[in-house]
């Protein structure tokens, strides 16, 4: 049995392939217990969580993204360290983006992002859906064997973002060749157990180009998506200033592209493993929704996120003194076997999938994940149609038994760093 107390989980490369193994240890100490690396609360519980999840007051996101590194920029001192954290919370890494705030500035930019996810327009990009999935797949079906990530999750999940932004077409392949290019770069930037935890990301790029969208589109309107998000308004009517719109759209690119990534290539890592699992799908697609859900609980995009306690406060009777780092563990707390039965054991069909956390919960629940759904949803469909007899290259991971399989090192992103696969062309 390895020695998890001397393993650190934040810099270490020993839990990156599976990290299941400590996330119950932890939880048979405790559901809320400190690991001895970071001095970081380490949430296991599902209840526990929720808790947290919901509570704004006790609980600051202001380090969501970066838990223990840098570290907040001053000691956090006193029985209440709320005005610490406002005073340096710019000082924060994306302080910027929305994972990062708290209300009411949260609620604002929540509400902005909102105005812009309409049904309409998700039906909208949905429609777009189905013809990238196929255009995409046309890029590699004849060969029988692609890898999955860079061929079609990668490329797929971009540009289903940049049509539902309304970046005009003629830019899509230079979106495509700047952030594809730049996917090391993305998983540094979200918690690399290696040296450069916090590494430059896409995120300069981004807010440049959007930018020039941005003001363009106000100084000239046009009929088009980009024209409806340069000109959304905050819910009390208010007009953003143009960086306030950007945020929009980069958070959007920042964080949604890469969870579903991990999400299709999940799926996908599944359907090709369980022969039985890919049949059942087959025979009935109405079955797809379900498998997503049940995915999305036993192998979280987001390993977890963090909180900052403004207050002393007590989580599952235990204490957590002001400016503790809190680490909502979502690959462990979707497998609590509190909430769910056998949680190791995969069922396409469990009854409650659905209350997974992967998305987060409370005001801090992701507001992309229909959109992520869609993705998987329409993405599995159009691959079980085009693509028969899936299955794992052996010549890539090795036998069945005996697999090999490259994980993002990060300690935030759960998801393989590459997937190939096997299939027979189906007869159109």
């Amino acid at each position: 049995m390895a020695d998890f107390d001397a393993i650190d989980f934040f810099r270490d490369q020993d839990l990156v392939a599976d990290p299941y193994p400590y996330f119950e240890y932890l939880r048979a100490k405790c559901p809320v217990v400190r690991e001895s690396h970071h001095d970081v609360m380490m949430v296991t519980g599902y209840d526990e969580a929720w808790e947290i999840y919901r509570d704004v007051e006790r609980f600051s996101s202001c380090n969501s993204v970066s838990g223990p590194f840098p570290g907040f920029p001053v000691p956090l001192v006193g029985d209440d360290v709320s005005e610490l954290i406002e005073a340096h919370r710019d000082e924060m890494p994306m302080s910027d983006q929305l994972p990062t705030m708290d209300p009411p500035m949260h609620k604002a930019h929540r509400g902005l992002l909102m105005r812009l996810l309409t049904p309409k327009r998700l039906k909208e990009n949905e429609e777009f859906m189905w013809g990238l999935a196929d255009r995409q797949i046309d890029e590699f079906a004849a060969a029988g064997h692609c890898e999955f990530i860079r061929e079609f999750a990668g490329p797929y999940t971009l540009l289903v973002i940049a049509d539902l932004l309304g970046v005009p077409e003629e830019d899509h392949e230079m979106f495509r060749a700047e952030l594809q290019g730049n996917r090391h770069r993305q998983g540094q930037a979200v918690g690399s157990t290696g040296a450069e935890s916090l590494a430059r990301s896409p995120l300069e790029w981004l807010y440049e180009r959007f930018s020039d969208y941005i003001s363009d589109r106000r100084r000239n309107p046009r009929d088009d998506v980009l024209t409806k998000v340069a000109s959304a308004t905050f819910p009390d009517g208010s007009m953003p200033e143009v960086i306030d719109a950007v945020r929009v759209a980069a958070n959007l690119f920042a964080a949604g592209q890469e969870t579903t990534v991990r999400l299709l290539a999940s799926a996908l890592q599944l359907i090709a493993e369980r022969p039985d699992l890919q049949q059942w799908l087959r025979e009935d697609r109405s079955r797809i929704p379900d498998f997503v859900e049940e995915t999305l609980r036993w192998e979280s995009p987001v390993k977890g996120d963090f909180r900052l306690s403004r207050v002393p406060t007590t989580i599952g009777g235990v204490d957590i003194p002001a400016g503790t780092t809190v680490m909502l563990v979502n690959g462990a707390i979707n497998r609590d076997p509190a909430r769910f039965e056998c949680p190791h054991e995969f069922r396409a069909d469990r009854p409650n999938s659905r209350e997974h956390v992967a998305f987060g919960r409370g005001v801090h629940s992701c507001p992309g994940g229909p959109l992520a759904r869609a993705e998987a949803r329409v993405s599995i469909e159009r691959l079980l149609d085009r693509l028969e007899d899936i299955t794992i290259s052996e010549e890539h991971h090795g036998p069945p038994g005996d697999r090999r399989y490259a994980y993002a090192p990060t300690f935030i992103l759960r998801g393989l760093q590459k997937l190939h696969l096997d299939f027979t062309p189906a007869t159109p």
